[in-house]
């Protein structure tokens, strides 16, 4: 599991159209363990979206990371990821972590489970995008506020929360 101000581990995958992404190099990105079917995931979505267009013009990358199996949760196969996306409006990539080579290496636990990596690459934030996933009005503020930080040249506080949401659907 990566911790607090380690380096993030390097990845490449897939989205739903097929283009390959990768940790963005020198600026920050927020990367969220996600998926379809889960209501926590379902209910901070839309925050989450929110916060990814608020700080796209602050050269924030935003990028979705779906790792759990589609074979036996077939909402969250790669096909219904790409149905997902083409019906909604979304600000960021998703991107199909299907061996989980990148959610084990990251030690994600949750859907959502979102990480904030600095400028350098380093893990500046682990946790939940606000204290309450049935409070809209939270706004992601514990996101929000792990960025602000960042993109004012200081550390998160806090650093890390408790990831709040379903546990990730590990391949059997």
């Amino acid at each position: 599991m990566t911790e607090i101000g380690e380096p993030a581990p390097g990845f490449r995958l897939p989205d739903t159209e097929g283009r390959e992404h990768s940790l963005p190099e020198g600026v920050p990105a927020v990367l969220i363990f996600t998926c379809n079917h889960c209501p926590y995931a379902l209910a901070w979505h839309e925050r989450i979206v929110e916060a990814a267009r608020d700080y796209a013009d602050r050269d924030v990358r935003f990028l979705a990371i779906n790792p759990n199996d589609g074979e036996r949760y077939p909402a969250d196969s790669f096909e219904a990821m790409k149905e997902r996306v083409d019906r909604e409006q979304w600000p960021l990539p998703y991107l199909h972590d299907s061996s989980q080579h990148v959610a084990r290496e990251y030690g994600a636990r949750t859907t959502p489970d979102l990480f904030v990596v600095d400028a350098a690459g380093r893990i500046a934030y682990r946790g939940a995008a606000d204290s309450d996933h049935a409070d809209p009005s939270q706004n992601a503020a514990w996101l929000r506020t792990a960025l602000d930080a960042l993109l004012d040249g200081r550390a998160p506080d806090p650093a890390e929360t408790e990831p709040v949401g379903c546990s990730i659907k590990w391949l059997a």
